[in-house]
């Protein structure tokens, strides 16, 4: 439980400099647009953050956790992080214009599609995990 507690509490880190960032490299560049670099905060906040602290407490009532659940969570840490660097990736492209070829475009797209599909499929293996540590049978 520790673990989940220290790993919020990461993803509370990442959220707030996310945030600040987003911010200040827009002010800095005179940018008024609409940007990716702001839903870098929020998926911080809540698929980081709030989806441990909710495993945390999840845990604590069921104990779910068993030894596949470092492997799926491990694919949810890839894809959480691999979509928010895509984000300030694509964000960035956004703020600063430089040209992309369609090739690139479409690499950066495609790799925040494959962080999402992990994020996508860690949640749902999760989810069966803890509903399995509900429905078994209490001995």
């Amino acid at each position: 439980m520790k673990r989940y507690m220290n790993t919020a509490l990461l993803y509370a880190v990442f959220a707030m400099a996310g945030g600040v960032f987003y911010r200040e490299f827009t002010k800095f560049n005179g940018f008024t647009g609409k940007t990716t670099l702001s839903v870098v905060h929020t998926h911080y906040f809540l698929l980081g953050m709030v989806f441990f602290l909710l495993l945390l407490l999840l845990e604590k009532n069921f104990s779910f956790t068993d030894a596949k659940t470092g492997r799926v969570l491990a694919a949810y840490h890839i894809g959480l992080n691999l979509t928010a660097v895509m984000f300030v990736v694509r964000g960035l492209t956004q703020v600063l214009a430089p040209a992309l070829s369609r090739g690139m475009d479409a690499a950066i797209s495609g790799m925040a599609g494959i962080g999402h599909i992990l994020l996508g499929v860690s949640m749902v293996l999760l989810l069966v995990q803890i509903r399995r540590s509900v429905t078994a049978p209490q001995s």
